[in-house]
């Protein structure tokens, strides 16, 4: 019976990998559409944009691989029983124990995907990504390329460009400093530009505008004074953030670093030992119940008998069973970023969804059989 496993496994992984390449798509263009319109039109190329949504793609695959685990098999048994092939592989003696070996492979595998996502491949995308974004961030020049909007590079600088030319020339230009306490300058410029003084030494950034006004306000005595320039450079290293050590996310760092969560990492991070131990037991708990779905799934699908009309109630039930031990995990995560003696509730959705779905095909098992009792028309 080795070929049965091998015939419902594959089909399982063929199903699972569809609903994985959807759920993917529909996730990662959601996210790309804003990603886009803040990198493309704050001033970054296409290859940014190609290399930010790279990096985010193993995040996306780690949250929609258990959904896409669940609907492949409740699409694949539904399609199995539909086609009276289940019927077929209970009247030659299957046991319910016996279908469910094919399905726990299954699991197994998408367990393994999950696990070398959430320990591996997921932390390091986080810290490439994050990396990248501050190294963006300390980028004046995009920060200031957006036309039409008024922008804050900077606390107490606001900067409003009417047009930018494909040459990269700022048109209609409007900036405040309010970094003062004893001044605010407002100037204004028919047009500008941005000029590194130092490219390959790492200098900063000067706008040079030109066919302006500069004018200034003492808050002191409420005089405003006037200056009319043909060019003016202002200086903008002051708005670029700050060079220090960046602070990781705890997602970012290596399971036994989390589960480790000693004084260091505390200190490195800011967050308590109780939710970077909870950050390192989810990524086994996740894979937990990855693994557990398709056998709950399939216990609820063996709960009725063969049906032209399909299984729906029982597909119905398996998806409220799943939102609910999902809802589960949430209480549980809050439960367990408070108390580090609470880490092992962490892990009690997985169980529980493991232990109803063991139940379901054991009741299967010992219970009425109502597909060996019919005949097929």
């Amino acid at each position: 019976m080795a070929l049965f496993d091998r015939y419902l496994a594959g089909q399982l992984l063929i199903y699972f990998g569809f609903f994985s390449l959807v759920l993917v798509a529909v996730y990662w263009v959601n996210r790309a559409i804003g990603l886009f319109d803040t990198l493309i039109a704050g001033g970054s190329n296409v290859l940014t944009f190609l290399e930010f949504t790279a990096l985010a793609l193993p995040n996306v695959i780690y949250a929609v691989l258990p959904v896409s685990a669940l609907v492949a098999t409740l699409y694949g048994i539904n399609r199995f029983s539909g086609d009276s092939e289940m019927v077929v592989a209970q009247t030659t003696g299957l046991s319910p124990w016996r279908l469910a070996r094919p399905i726990l492979m299954f699991g197994l595998v998408v367990g393994v995907m999950i696990s070398v996502l959430g320990h591996v491949l997921v932390p390091a995308s986080r810290t490439a990504l994050a990396e990248r974004s501050a190294e963006l961030s300390r980028d004046v020049t995009g920060r200031l390329l957006k036309a039409g909007e008024f922008l804050h590079p900077g606390t107490g600088v606001t900067v409003y460009v009417r047009d930018i030319t494909p040459q990269g020339e700022l048109l209609g230009l409007f900036l405040q400093d309010r970094r003062s306490e004893t001044t605010r300058t407002s100037y204004t410029a028919e047009r500008a530009i941005l000029v590194r003084t130092d490219p390959e030494g790492g200098g900063g950034t000067r706008l040079v505008m030109f066919d302006g006004m500069a004018q200034t306000l003492q808050t002191a005595d409420r005089s405003l004074v006037t200056t009319t320039f043909d060019d003016f450079a202002y200086d903008l290293a002051g708005l670029a953030g700050s060079s220090g050590t960046r602070r990781p996310d705890p997602r970012e760092l290596s399971t036994a670093t989390l589960l480790r969560a000693d004084a260091e990492t505390q200190a490195l991070t800011g967050e308590s030992a109780a939710k970077l131990m909870f950050e390192g037991h989810a990524r086994f708990a996740e894979a937990l119940f990855a693994f557990a779905l398709p056998l709950m799934a399939l216990g609820f699908l063996m709960l009725g008998g063969y049906s032209r009309l399909g299984l729906w109630r029982q597909i119905l039930g398996a998806v409220i069973a799943a939102v609910m031990l999902k809802m589960m995990a949430n209480i549980a995560e809050n439960a367990a970023r408070d108390d580090t003696m609470l880490w092992w509730t962490t892990y009690a959705p997985g169980l529980l969804t493991l232990m109803l779905g063991l139940f379901l095909v054991w009741r299967d098992t010992v219970g009425p059989k109502p597909l060996r009792r019919g005949t097929i028309a």
